[in-house]
Protein backbone atom coordinates (compact mmCIF):
# COMPACT_ATOMS: atom_id res chain seq x y z
CA UNK A 1 0.00 0.00 0.00
CA UNK A 2 1.57 3.73 -1.16
CA UNK A 3 0.39 6.92 0.36
CA UNK A 4 1.65 10.25 -0.82
CA UNK A 5 1.49 12.40 2.05
CA UNK A 6 2.68 16.07 2.39
CA UNK A 7 5.30 16.41 -0.59
CA UNK A 8 5.54 12.89 -1.69
CA UNK A 9 6.32 10.65 1.64
CA UNK A 10 5.75 7.39 0.62
CA UNK A 11 5.10 3.39 2.02
CA UNK A 12 3.90 3.89 5.86
CA UNK A 13 2.36 1.03 7.81
CA UNK A 14 1.30 2.63 10.68
CA UNK A 15 -2.44 4.37 10.40
CA UNK A 16 -1.60 6.84 12.80
CA UNK A 17 1.39 7.99 11.41
CA UNK A 18 -0.59 8.90 8.47
CA UNK A 19 -3.05 10.59 10.07
CA UNK A 20 -0.59 12.16 12.22
CA UNK A 21 1.30 13.72 8.81
CA UNK A 22 -2.07 14.52 7.23
CA UNK A 23 -3.57 16.66 9.96
CA UNK A 24 -0.17 18.10 10.28
CA UNK A 25 0.03 19.31 6.49
CA UNK A 26 -3.70 20.33 6.13
CA UNK A 27 -2.58 22.75 9.27
CA UNK A 28 1.17 24.13 8.02
CA UNK A 29 -0.56 24.66 4.32
CA UNK A 30 -3.57 27.13 6.33
CA UNK A 31 -1.28 28.42 8.90
CA UNK A 32 1.75 29.99 8.18
CA UNK A 33 5.06 30.23 10.41
CA UNK A 34 5.03 32.71 13.05
CA UNK A 35 8.60 33.43 12.34
CA UNK A 36 10.79 32.66 9.10
CA UNK A 37 13.48 30.08 9.73
CA UNK A 38 16.35 32.24 8.75
CA UNK A 39 15.45 34.55 11.59
CA UNK A 40 14.84 31.61 14.03
CA UNK A 41 18.69 30.04 13.51
CA UNK A 42 19.92 33.71 13.32
CA UNK A 43 18.66 33.92 16.49
CA UNK A 44 19.90 30.32 17.91
CA UNK A 45 23.64 31.01 16.82
CA UNK A 46 23.41 34.41 18.94
CA UNK A 47 22.02 32.98 21.88
CA UNK A 48 24.42 30.03 21.33
CA UNK A 49 27.51 31.90 21.36
CA UNK A 50 27.28 34.32 24.17
CA UNK A 51 28.72 33.31 27.49
CA UNK A 52 27.15 34.66 29.91
CA UNK A 53 23.90 33.97 32.41
CA UNK A 54 20.99 32.20 30.87
CA UNK A 55 19.13 35.14 32.00
CA UNK A 56 20.96 37.97 30.67
CA UNK A 57 21.36 36.92 27.27
CA UNK A 58 18.46 39.30 25.57
CA UNK A 59 19.22 42.96 24.90
CA UNK A 60 16.55 44.38 27.49
CA UNK A 61 17.53 41.74 29.94
CA UNK A 62 19.91 43.86 32.45
CA UNK A 63 16.75 46.36 32.55
CA UNK A 64 14.29 43.40 33.47
CA UNK A 65 16.73 41.27 35.74
CA UNK A 66 18.82 43.91 37.02
CA UNK A 67 17.86 47.35 37.19
CA UNK A 68 14.44 47.00 38.51
CA UNK A 69 14.68 44.76 41.26
CA UNK A 70 17.72 47.42 42.30
CA UNK A 71 15.18 50.00 42.11
CA UNK A 72 12.46 48.19 44.05
CA UNK A 73 15.29 47.14 46.62
CA UNK A 74 16.52 50.88 47.15
CA UNK A 75 13.10 52.31 47.62
CA UNK A 76 11.71 50.16 50.02
CA UNK A 77 15.23 50.33 52.06
CA UNK A 78 14.41 54.12 51.75
CA UNK A 79 11.12 53.91 52.82
CA UNK A 80 12.16 51.76 55.76
CA UNK A 81 14.70 54.40 56.77
CA UNK A 82 12.03 57.21 56.79
CA UNK A 83 9.91 55.04 58.74
CA UNK A 84 11.98 54.10 61.44
CA UNK A 85 13.53 57.82 62.00
CA UNK A 86 9.57 58.75 61.84
CA UNK A 87 9.14 56.52 64.76
CA UNK A 88 11.80 57.13 66.53
CA UNK A 89 11.21 60.91 66.46
CA UNK A 90 7.54 60.75 66.79
CA UNK A 91 7.06 62.52 63.38
CA UNK A 92 3.64 62.58 62.24
CA UNK A 93 2.07 61.05 66.10
CA UNK A 94 -1.40 61.91 66.16
CA UNK A 95 -1.97 63.21 70.20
Amino acid sequence: MSYSVCGGIDEFDNVHQIAYLSIFCRMSSIEPPFRPREKIIEKQKHFQNIHKHTYLKGPFDKITSVAIPVALAATSLYLIGRGIYNMSHGVGKKE
